[in-house]
């Protein structure tokens, strides 16, 4: 089954990571720039959406040419999960002939240089530090029009640093959000 692009559809973001409460916040920063986001809390699942998931299991050739079933534009991981971290989930998707052109961005909480460059070197667009503010969101506009797809909400959303969001800033929340966020330990 092919991938259908609809001319007026949001762009798609694969957002990883293994906290609930940084995926949660992830979302909510894409969402108010209207990108439609799938959250999943590790590589392998990561890998399983995009339709890589026994990647291991298949020939090398066959390997590079999965198709996913839904058209994603951006991709973006935390890099210290267990089990995948995200820049093996990086290099994984950089070996793949039909999804390396998929701009991948890493978020950490860590400030390791190292680990930054060995990140850029191996492809991903940028490295952005936790908690993730909306203008770190604002700095990947440039990669959708890079993956060939623009909408009008691109140009209208306008960032603001006064009104990012951070994970103390729980005014807005639900009382629903709240509780699973207190409940979230995560790191």
């Amino acid at each position: 089954m092919g991938v259908i692009a609809v001319a007026n559809a949001p762009l798609h973001v694969l957002a990883v990571d293994d906290s609930n409460l940084d995926r949660k916040l992830i979302e909510r920063l894409l969402k108010t720039f209207s990108y439609h986001v799938t959250a999943v809390d590790s590589g392998s699942k990561a890998l399983e959406f995009l339709g890589l998931q026994d990647v291991e299991k298949l020939p090398s050739f066959a390997a590079n040419t999965c198709q996913p079933e839904v058209e994603v534009n951006l991709i973006i991981t935390d890099y210290c999960m267990p089990g995948m971290t995200g820049f093996e989930l990086l290099r994984k998707i950089k070996e793949s002939t039909s999804l390396k052109d998929i701009p991948v961005v890493i978020m950490s909480s860590e400030n390791e240089p190292a680990r930054i460059n060995r990140c850029l070197e191996e492809g991903a667009e940028e490295f952005f530090l936790k908690p993730v503010r909306l203008s770190d969101v604002d700095k990947l506009k440039p990669y959708f029009s890079k993956n060939k797809r623009k909408t009008n909400n691109e140009e209208e959303c306008v960032s603001n640093d006064k009104s990012r969001v951070k994970y103390d800033d729980v005014e807005t929340w639900s009382e629903e959000e709240r509780q699973m966020f207190s409940e979230d330990k995560s790191c």
